[in-house]
C-alpha cells in the first residue's frame, strides 16, 4: 500500500501544512475549487437516495464547503423525503439555501454543468457503470461500497481513474476516515503487536426469512426499467425492492460485499497487504429455506504470499454478538489483529490491545467522546461517514488525499468478489499475487464479469 497509506498520508499533511507548502490530488484539479476562489462550494448530486443515500443527501447538505443540487431516483416517493429531508427537517431549519432538483435518471442529472460531483448509494448493480458515466462526464465521485458488482467492474474503474486522473473518486468504506482506526493501524505500523499476520474480521445481523412474489406488478411511484439500468432484464419481484435485492446474484453481491468490505478493508490496511495467493470459502444458507441466493453463513480465508492471512466470518441471521472495544457485548461488527506479541481489535468505535498474556495495554473509544458510531444497520450514519464525506471534499478542492481512492478500495472489493467466486463454484482459488486475477480456473472466472442488458455495457 506504500504511499496510500492513511496514516502517512496523515503525518505528511501535517508536516507540509505547517511548512505552508500546498497538496493536491494527482493532476490538475479544476480553479473553482482553489483555496479562496469565488466558488469553493462542490455542488453533488446523490443517486439512490431511498436509506443509506437519504442519509449522505444530509450530510453532504450540511458540510461546509458543498450543497447537493440534485436528488436522483427512480422512487418517486424518495426523492420527495429527501428535499424534505433538507428543505425542512422536521420543521427545524433548512440544511442549505438551495432547492435540490429531483431528477428519475442518473443520465440526465450528469448533463447539469453546475453539478461538480456524484455521491452513489443504488443497488450494486449500478455502481460502477454509474461511476464510469460519471467520470466520463466529468464529475467527481464517491461511490458507497461495494465498487463494483463484479471484478471486471473494477478494472474498469481503474482504466477509468487512470484516464481522468483529475477527477477524485473515493469509496464509502467510511472507518478509513476514523481517527481510532487511523491511530490503531499506525500503532500496529509501530510494532504494538510486534509482527502482524493474521486479521479476523466478522459481521452478525438477525436478517429474517424472504418470500419473493413473481411475477409481480411494479408499483406505480417505481420505474423499474431504469432501476434495472444495466442489469439483463427480469420480471418485477415483490419484496425486491428497495433492500432484499442484495442476496440475489442478478443485483446483489451476498453479506460479504454488502458488511464485509468495511472489516476486510480495515485487516488488509492494517496487515499491509493487497492481493491474495489462495482463497477459499465455506458456508450457506442455513436459518432459512427461501427465495435468498446468498448465504447466511459464510467463512472465507485468504492467504497471501508474506505469511499473512485474513478470514471473515459472515452471520446474516444470527446476530449473538462478540465482545466490542467497550468491554461489552454488542460487538456486531469488527476486525482483530493478531501479531506475535499480542492482538489489537478495531471496530467502528475504537480499538483495544492485549499482550499475549491477555493484559489489557491500551484502549481507546469514541463512546469517551460522545460521538455516534454506525452498527449494523442499513443506514450505517455516524461520525465516520461526516468525516469520510469531509475529506472527500477536501480532496476535490485539493486540500487533502483521499482516505480511500479507487485504487484502495477495489483493493478490498476483490478480495469479496473472490470469497464469493470460491463459495459458488466450491474450488480453492489460486490467484496472482500481483493482480488478484484467478489462475487456471476457466469455471471460477466464469464469474469474473457478468452479461448486461443490450446498450448499457460499461465502458472505458
Amino acid at each position: 500500500m506504500g504511499n496510500l497509506d492513511g496514516v502517512h498520508r496523515r503525518d505528511f499533511l501535517k508536516r507540509t501544512a505547517a511548512a505552508g507548502v500546498g497538496l493536491s490530488v494527482a493532476g490538475s484539479l479544476s480553479p473553482a475549487f482553489g483555496v479562496g476562489a469565488p466558488n469553493d462550494r462542490v455542488v453533488v448530486g446523490v443517486m439512490g437516495v431511498n436509506s443509506r443515500g437519504h442519509y449522505l443527501t444530509e450530510v453532504f447538505a450540511r458540510t461546509e464547503g458543498a450543497e447537493v443540487g440534485y436528488v436522483c431516483d427512480v422512487d418517486s416517493r424518495a426523492i420527495d423525503r429527501a428535499i424534505a429531508s433538507i428543505t425542512d427537517p422536521d420543521g427545524g431549519e433548512p440544511l442549505q439555501e438551495r432547492q435540490p432538483e429531483g431528477v428519475p435518471d442518473v443520465r440526465r442529472m450528469l448533463e447539469n454543468d453546475d453539478l461538480d460531483a456524484i455521491a452513489i448509494a443504488a443497488p450494486d448493480h449500478w455502481h460502477a457503470p454509474a461511476t464510469l458515466l460519471a467520470m466520463d462526464a466529468g464529475k467527481h465521485v464517491y461511490v458507497e461500497k461495494p465498487c463494483s458488482h463484479n471484478p471486471h467492474e473494477g478494472e474498469l474503474l481503474l482504466e477509468a481513474q487512470q484516464k481522468h486522473s483529475d477527477l477524485v473518486v473515493q469509496m464509502g468504506n467510511q472507518q478509513r476516515s476514523s481517527p481510532r482506526s487511523i491511530e490503531a493501524v499506525q500503532k500496529i505500523r509501530d510494532g504494538i503487536i510486534g509482527e502482524p499476520y493474521y486479521g479476523r474480521a466478522w459481521y452478525a445481523n438477525d436478517r429474517g426469512p424472504l418470500d419473493l412474489k413473481t411475477p409481480a406488478q411494479a408499483p406505480d411511484w417505481l420505474n423499474y426499467e431504469l432501476w434495472q439500468g444495466p442489469a439483463p432484464r427480469r420480471d418485477y419481484m415483490e419484496n425486491l425492492v428497495h433492500y432484499n435485492w442484495h442476496w440475489r446474484w442478478h443485483w446483489g453481491t451476498a453479506e460479504i460485499c454488502n458488511n464485509g468490505t468495511h472489516e476486510i478493508d480495515v485487516c488488509r490496511w492494517a496487515l499491509d497487504v493487497d492481493h491474495p495467493t489462495k482463497v477459499t470459502s465455506s458456508g450457506g444458507r442455513f436459518h432459512y429455506d427461501d427465495d435468498w441466493e446468498a448465504y447466511d453463513t459464510q467463512v472465507a480465508s485468504y492467504e497471501f504470499g508474506d505469511d499473512k492471512m485474513i478470514a471473515w466470518e459472515g452471520r446474516s441471521c444470527n446476530a449473538n454478538p462478540l465482545k466490542g472495544t467497550d468491554g461489552d457485548p454488542g460487538g456486531g461488527r469488527g476486525a482483530s489483529i493478531h501479531g506475535t506479541e499480542g492482538t489489537l481489535i478495531v471496530d467502528r468505535g475504537g480499538y483495544v490491545v492485549y499482550d499475549n498474556d491477555d493484559n489489557l495495554i491500551e484502549y481507546a473509544n469514541e463512546a469517551q467522546t460522545g460521538e455516534q458510531v454506525s452498527g449494523t444497520g442499513t443506514v450505517g450514519g455516524g461520525s465516520n461517514t461526516d468525516r469520510h464525506v469531509a475529506n472527500f471534499l477536501a480532496a476535490i478542492r485539493g486540500e487533502e488525499e483521499p482516505h480511500s481512492p479507487i485504487e484502495e478500495g477495489r483493493k478490498s472489493v476483490l478480495l469479496c468478489h473472490l470469497g464469493n467466486i470460491a463459495q459458488r463454484t466450491g474450488h480453492t482459488l489460486q490467484t496472482d499475487p500481483d493482480t488478484g486475477k484467478i489462475v487456471d480456473d476457466e469455471e471460477a472466472m466464469q464469474l469474473w464479469s457478468r452479461e448486461y442488458e443490450s446498450g448499457w455495457e460499461p465502458s472505458v
